[in-house]
């Protein structure tokens, strides 16, 4: 049985959502271990950027794949 278009999409979301909190909650307890003191705002972005950087990997070798698929 196969994913539904939306329910892929409602996973694709949440798991983004928690990679996302586990980022933030993760710059903020790992990085001061190197020396950095991010406030929860910097913190915040640092995942961001992160995150959005992790998408647009993800899309990319998601497409590379499908074209070597075919």
């Amino acid at each position: 049985m196969s994913q539904s278009r939306r329910m892929s999409l409602t996973e694709a979301l949440t798991s983004t959502a928690i990679g996302y909190g586990v980022a933030v909650a993760t710059n903020i307890v790992v990085l001061p271990a190197f020396g950095f003191s991010p406030t929860f705002g910097e913190a915040f972005w640092i995942g961001a950027i992160f995150t959005a950087v992790s998408l647009i990997r993800g899309y990319a070798v998601r497409r590379i794949f499908n074209a070597w698929s075919r």
